[in-house]
């Protein structure tokens, strides 16, 4: 939310000038809800919204979620020993626990579960959150129906079809921005043929995949924090994929920040303790035994990374993070499809009759629709009209579309009029500006 917040403010204040040629929508907080809880007295990475859900479908919502077992304010991890257990201490750093390999001979000490308490005594653990649905699970592309936090209808809650309803309305939207897990950024998708001619689409178009990479160079070149174990490139049901594959428009996505890649380790809780105690910072609850009443006759401890600290910056970063990707925002904008007209001429034939012939130029390194938009149908055509009226237009369409124009390319029209004054030329579509050029018989 932060960056989002100062990316609006340093547009305003220092970058004013491009908003006389580009509009940004800027939404800094859907998930309002969630994020009350990292300023609530119980802390913890929470995702859904406020509305009440039955998530275990035992025909009473929200009755397990989490507890705070130790009095710390925190909702860390609870690990149970037990010999069938399938998670075992981690051999590049003692406080993180990592899943046995059975097939190299590992054996399990741990079972673990967030920190709670089976509070419906159907033998599970915080299975039946007190929260509701996340805003990056409820979107309509490959909607993980019937998994937690998704609920039972795309785009079913208030935030989800209000942001929707609101896009649908704006045409002249052509690339989106998300901060989110995902990220197609510091390395592109990649394009896969088989999944692309799906009758559901589940690959990056080619095309578009190129268009992808060239943004990710400049994401890369922009933004200085080297990628480390980035993998993420898309959820079922987040915003970052309904975005291209049901919206039609270039989608990019990046977390903003992630921990650095520190002294080789490959474990990512592992490399961030590693990181975090160079720094001296108080980043994990220590592993403390503490009386479960699911687990009498077991030994149960509470610990772990703290929530939020491996996701959020250090704030004294924040600055150099959010003026890294206001550079990149408005580089992006900068690359917007861009409509000109070039090389007019007009030619007298005699009797009245004028020939007019220009070519619209698109100058821009982006096309006018992405791939997925010209496939899709669902993107407004180019199109150019001529104000001529009827009676006096002898040759050449009076309002012509065009599907698409790639990078820099040109197209060529031509018309012929008949009369005195002038005629004035209009191209484009709300997504790629307009251009317009007036002519004189």
């Amino acid at each position: 939310m932060e960056l989002a917040l100062q990316f609006a403010e340093k547009l305003v204040a220092e970058n004013s000038k491009a908003l006389e040629s580009t509009t940004f929508y800027i939404f800094p907080n859907m998930s309002p809800d969630a994020y009350e809880q990292y300023h609530a007295a119980l802390k913890y990475e929470r995702r859904g919204n406020a509305v009440a859900v039955d998530h275990d479908r035992d025909g009473t919502p929200n009755d397990n979620g989490y507890s705070d077992l130790n009095g710390d304010g925190l909702i860390t991890w609870m690990r149970v020993e037990d010999p069938m257990g399938d998670w075992m201490i981690s051999k590049e750093d003692e406080r993180v626990l990592v899943k046995a390999d059975r097939s190299k001979g590992e054996a399990g000490k741990y079972r673990v579960f967030k920190e709670s308490k089976d509070d419906d005594k159907d033998g599970k653990f915080a299975e039946d959150l007190k929260e509701g649905i996340a805003f990056n699970r409820n979107l309509t592309y490959k909607f993980p129906v019937f998994e937690p936090l998704a609920g039972d209808i795309a785009a079913s809650q208030l935030e989800t079809r209000a942001m929707l309803d609101y896009l649908f309305e704006q045409w002249n939207i052509f690339a989106f921005v998300t901060f989110s897990p995902a990220n197609n950024l510091s390395s592109p998708l990649k394009y896969n043929a088989g999944d692309a001619r799906k009758r559901v689409v589940t690959s990056i178009l080619e095309k578009d995949q190129a268009i992808n990479a060239m943004v990710s160079e400049m994401y890369t070149k922009t933004v200085n924090q080297k990628a480390f174990q980035q993998n993420n490139q898309g959820t079922d049901g987040d915003f970052f994929q309904w975005a291209y594959f049901h919206f039609a428009r270039l989608s990019f996505s990046t977390p903003g920040y992630w921990t650095p890649e520190f002294k080789g380790k490959t474990n990512a809780e592992a490399n961030y303790l590693a990181w975090a105690d160079s720094l001296g910072w108080n980043s994990f609850v220590p592993w403390t035994e503490v009386k479960h009443p699911d687990f009498p006759n077991q030994k149960v401890e509470v610990g772990g990374i703290k929530p939020f600290v491996m996701v959020n910056p250090p704030f004294e970063k924040v600055a150099e993070i959010a003026q890294q990707h206001t550079d990149f925002i408005l580089k992006l904008a900068a690359m917007q499809p861009k409509l000109e007209f070039h090389n007019l001429k007009t030619e007298s034939l005699g009797n009245g009759l004028t020939r007019i012939t220009v070519d619209l130029y698109n100058n821009s390194p982006l096309p006018t629709h992405s791939e997925m938009g010209a496939r899709s149908r669902w993107l407004r055509k180019v199109r150019i009209e001529i104000d001529a009226a009827t009676d006096k237009l002898i040759s050449g369409d009076k309002i012509k579309l065009v599907d698409t124009m790639g990078a820099y390319e040109k197209a060529t029209f031509s018309w012929i009029i008949r009369g005195t004054g002038t005629v004035t030329i209009k191209a484009g579509a709300s997504h790629t500006g307009f251009a317009t050029q007036t002519v004189k018989l």
